[in-house]
């Protein structure tokens, strides 16, 4: 199961991995041993020059599959010690503090690309990950994301 499919309906709109938004990526954050993975083909619109996917949709995959990470991460840890029932609503939620993005290598277009992350460090309501894109095995962009957990009242409309 991803990360997403606990995130509540009203968080869950995010153009990267929000499942209701109609024209989002809906990228989908699950474990994969330490590590979290996520999978994503590119569509022709994406294009930054024929051939290959535009800069600010592989930075849009990285923060989203950092701030699953994060929210997996502390989801996971909440599991092990008893504090949240597994399956239930994800109490935890993150935004991104902080955006780094590292351009490897021309990312081609037509190919799936997978997004693997990696807590790197982790204080309080902060936590900083690593993601790294792949094409067909090759890393073409690495990020880092501080990604902080959100308040319970943000996006909450009064």
């Amino acid at each position: 199961m991803a990360i997403q499919d606990l995130y509540p309906e009203r968080y869950a709109y995010c153009f990267g991995c929000g499942s209701r938004n109609t024209h989002g990526h809906h990228i989908r954050t699950e474990w994969d041993g330490d590590e979290t993975v996520s999978t994503f083909t590119p569509e022709a619109w994406h294009i930054a020059v024929p051939g290959f996917v535009y800069g600010g949709v592989i930075a849009s995959l990285v923060d989203c599959h950092s701030t699953g990470t994060a929210a997996a991460a502390m989801l996971r840890s909440a599991e092990d010690s008893g504090t949240v029932v597994p399956g239930q609503e994800m109490p935890f939620r993150f935004v991104t503090a902080s955006l780094q993005v590292q351009y490897l290598k021309p990312t081609p277009l037509g190919v799936a690309l997978t997004i693997r992350g990696r807590v790197r460090e982790w204080k309080g309501r902060k936590v900083v990950v690593e993601s790294t894109v792949y094409a067909e095995g090759v890393a073409t962009a690495r990020g880092e994301v501080v990604a902080v957990q959100m308040p319970e009242n943000f996006g909450v409309e009064s």
